[in-house]
């Protein structure tokens, strides 16, 4: 599975750093104004880049460091990460319900 450290561009030209096991459910969630006070009062514009770790002990270690670099510093680590990919969560599958069966008159008696 695995968790994510994503960067997100707010209305006010800052960067918004976090992690998440689903990037697109907390970026939905940003954008609902459902996210971080930071992101409710800058909401995000675009996703800058994500990046894929091992556990959430390595994702938040990375997202300390990032959160020390400066803007332009960010950016520079966004292009070097190239445009996000993403990862489409994984789906569990539809359970089919067979619709109620009314019992006839004479059943029910």
């Amino acid at each position: 599975m695995g968790w994510f450290l994503y960067l997100l561009e707010c209305v006010d030209g800052s960067i918004y750093t976090g992690i998440a096991i689903d990037v697109q459910k907390r970026y939905a969630q940003h954008l609902a104004g459902k996210g971080a006070r930071y992101t409710r009062a800058r909401p995000p514009q675009k996703l800058l880049a994500v990046k894929k770790f091992r556990d959430r002990s390595a994702a938040s270690k990375a997202e300390y460091a990032v959160k020390q670099l400066s803007p332009a510093a960010k950016r520079a680590f966004c292009a070097k990460l190239g445009p996000p990919k993403v990862p489409k969560p994984k789906l569990r599958k539809a359970v089919k319900k067979s619709p109620a069966r009314r019992p006839k008159a004479a059943e029910a008696l």
